[in-house]
């Protein structure tokens, strides 16, 4: 049986506005785990690098455990079970109280999840520097917070610009994982319109355009911070 492709289903409501909804749905999930993995992801990263073995062991721990499960798996854990072995009060709040569980479980458990990926990413940057700028800051009288944060975080982040592009991107296409605790996110509005119309390959594929628009902006916008970012020496970059 030959497949009727009709391009103009995307156009018409209500799947166009399915459509841009879902994009706007994954936007914010993404954005939103985004800023919790960036910010999480750096205090485990940094606890990795300092010299006492009580916060290099919860920096560790936290990233064995968050990075080795499946992302499924702790979607289902965050939204199933979390609610049950929590005090019975936060639990109600987690599955009634709270508005849109679905979601924020969602942005929590991709922040967390990221977060073990964006610790090792601000770990191996801090380690790429030489230890003699560590040093030149304590001579100067800097304590070990100043340290990290007017030498070695600034000067990392510089370092890990390209991985954490990566990882933001990982970010954004993983919240297509939504869908399986009921966000309904791009993915999911892709779905709902094949099932409304039997036009598949013309949804998914609209998904498909979306995705790739978001990972080529952030790409390029990612490559010009890098190159005006860039710190001699330490980022070698393709000859233009």
């Amino acid at each position: 049986m030959n497949y009727k492709w009709d391009w103009g289903i995307l156009l018409q409501e209500p799947y166009f506005g399915w459509i841009w909804a879902g994009f706007g749905w994954t936007c914010a999930v993404a954005i939103l785990a985004w800023m919790i993995a960036l910010s999480l992801g750096s205090v485990i990263g940094v606890l990795r690098t300092i010299p006492h073995p009580l916060p290099r062991a919860i920096g560790t721990a936290y990233v064995e455990l968050f990075r080795n499960i499946p992302l499924l798996v702790q979607l289902f854990l965050w939204y199933f079970v979390v609610p049950e072995v929590v005090p019975r009060e936060a639990g109600m709040f987690l599955k009634r109280g709270l508005p849109m569980p679905e979601f924020w479980t969602a942005v929590v458990c991709l922040g967390f999840y990221h977060g073990a990926r964006v610790a090792e990413q601000v770990r191996s940057g801090i380690g790429a520097i030489r230890d003699g700028q560590r040093q030149a800051a304590l001579a100067m009288g800097l304590t070990t917070t100043q340290v990290y944060r007017y030498v070695l975080l600034p000067v990392s982040y510089r370092i890990i610009i390209p991985p954490l592009t990566s990882d933001f991107l990982g970010v954004f296409k993983n919240s297509s994982l939504a869908l399986t605790i009921g966000v309904i996110e791009l993915t999911a509005r892709s779905r709902q319109i094949e099932e409304y119309t039997f036009q598949g390959f013309e949804a998914f594929a609209a998904a498909t355009v979306l995705y790739s628009l978001v990972t080529f902006a952030v790409m390029t916008l990612m490559h010009v911070t890098e190159r005006r970012t860039r710190i001699p020496g330490m980022i070698s970059l393709e000859a233009k």
